[in-house]
């Protein structure tokens, strides 16, 4: 029977934003220390019995969160069209950490949350 393994790491990063437009205090700048949670999977595994290896996996999200770790938001360059909402933090977080997975593992999903119980869950649905 065909076997599905997924993985989970979750990472943190702090940043500002501010969203324009938006009618309330939301539109001034403040601050979240954003979870970023990684759903990945593989329908194999590797020599060591490994779909893939968690610290890489991790190392691989720290990389991505890099520069977006203490920075406002709303000035950084992938921003300047649109609003650095959680939506569209979690989609490009999805985009870059796609890029760079290696061969056989495949990104589900990308959970980012801004305060606890507020989250985004972005995943493609391939249509």
């Amino acid at each position: 029977m065909p076997a599905l393994y997924e993985l989970r790491v979750e990472s943190l990063f702090s940043a500002a934003h501010a969203l324009r437009g938006h009618d309330g205090a939301c539109e001034r700048p403040h601050g979240h220390n954003w979870k970023v949670e990684l759903e990945v999977s593989s329908v194999s595994l590797d020599s060591l019995g490994l779909a893939m290896d968690f610290h890489a996996l991790q190392a691989l999200l720290r990389e991505v969160l890099a520069d977006l770790d203490h920075c406002d938001l709303s000035a950084h360059p992938a921003f300047s069209r649109e609003n650095a909402s959680c939506e569209n933090v979690a989609r490009l977080i999805h985009g870059r950490v796609r890029e760079r997975l290696p061969r056989g593992a495949r990104l589900e999903a990308v959970r980012v949350e801004e305060a606890p119980g507020c989250s985004v869950r972005y995943r493609e649905t391939g249509e």
